[in-house]
């Protein structure tokens, strides 16, 4: 049943139908043209340090999902891309693989693809509830040699899905003993309606150093429960809130306020090169994208490094635009006032 879920899911986000009506704020930061940038543009400097790696740039292929044969095309393509591109990748929910063994591409496999780049592990909060603990975590980490965990925050996801996991209480104090005993760092992602700054210090305090926005403006997975409701009224009740939740630009800068010290990932309905821009502008450090390159991903290796090539050649001529050398000049580059 799970696996024909994340089917569905993979199938409606394909279609197009699990956009919700929230935008992401992005459009609202305005750099201020640099008509004289001293710089020559193939010279400026992408790359910045992440879980401890060096990647070519501040981009991250962030967690998707989908049936396990499905799966296993889509990460082995992400994989092979990642490797060749030197960016991060972050793979899908890993509770069908480590509940039923169904791999789904998320074996050992998957590290001797992309040897040279993070990988990030993940499952879900609310399993923490379930049955899931250290042990859980441990197998996920080892089974792709990951650098670090995600544990994703979906309790509205979860909330309107027919078969959702409700009871979240005492979950905070489950993230931090994962956090002060794993090997490797938790990072805290929500999966697209935003975290607050309070909610992101809570998790500082418990020792999540990662925090990954994603926040309204992308995939609504209220939209995308909408769709394959059983009956019209959970179709009514997860429709209300297509539109829930923290715009990424407020929720990235809301998060960097409050941890200044925290590895910040923007994410949540990120187009292009220039939101790319525009987040690491607000304090993101890295930025993730998903359902934007997920077609590209069920094609092959090549499409996904095309589409990251277009991304990062964006990014390079925004930096270029607004005389940054590099992502710290970036980070401070003169924004227009509204």
């Amino acid at each position: 049943m799970l696996s024909d879920r994340k089917n569905q899911h993979l199938d409606i986000v394909l279609g197009g139908r699990g956009r919700g009506g929230s935008r992401t704020g992005l459009d609202a930061v305005e750099f201020v043209h640099v008509a004289l940038p001293e710089l020559h543009m193939d010279e400026i400097d992408l790359s910045t340090e992440f879980l401890g790696r060096r990647i070519a740039a501040p981009l991250l292929v962030s967690s998707m999902t989908g049936g396990p044969a499905r799966a296993e095309a889509i990460n082995r393509h992400l994989a092979e891309a990642c490797q060749a591109l030197g960016l991060p990748l972050a793979v899908g929910s890993q509770r069908v693989a480590l509940e039923a063994g169904e791999a789904g591409g998320l074996g050992a496999e998957l590290r001797r693809i992309a040897p040279g780049v993070p990988l990030l592990a993940n499952f879900g909060a609310a399993q923490l509830n379930t049955g899931f603990g250290a042990e859980e975590a441990r197998r996920a980490v080892e089974m792709i040699g990951a650098d670090a965990l995600i544990i994703h925050l979906n309790p509205l996801q979860e909330a309107v899905q027919p078969e959702g996991d409700r009871d979240w209480r005492g979950l905070l104090s489950r993230i931090e003993a994962l956090a002060r005993g794993l090997p490797v760092p938790v990072v805290a992602k929500e999966v697209g309606a935003g975290l607050s700054g309070a909610v992101a210090r809570r998790l500082w305090d418990v020792g999540v150093r990662v925090l990954d926005v994603a926040g309204a403006g992308g995939t609504s997975w209220a939209a995308v429960e909408a769709e394959r409701a059983r009956s019209s009224r959970q179709a009514a009740v997860a429709r209300a809130f297509a539109s829930w939740g923290i715009p990424t630009a407020q929720a990235i800068a809301e998060v960097r306020a409050a941890c200044p010290e925290a590895v910040v990932i923007g994410s949540g309905g990120i187009r292009d090169g220039l939101d790319v821009a525009r987040a690491i502008r607000l304090g993101a450090d890295v930025v993730g994208q998903a359902s934007g390159l997920l077609e590209a991903a069920t094609r092959s290796a090549e499409a996904v490094v095309d589409h990251f090539g277009t991304v990062m050649d964006q990014l390079r001529v925004a930096c270029f635009c607004t005389g940054s050398a590099n992502l710290a000049a970036l980070r401070s580059a003169e924004l227009q006032a509204t």
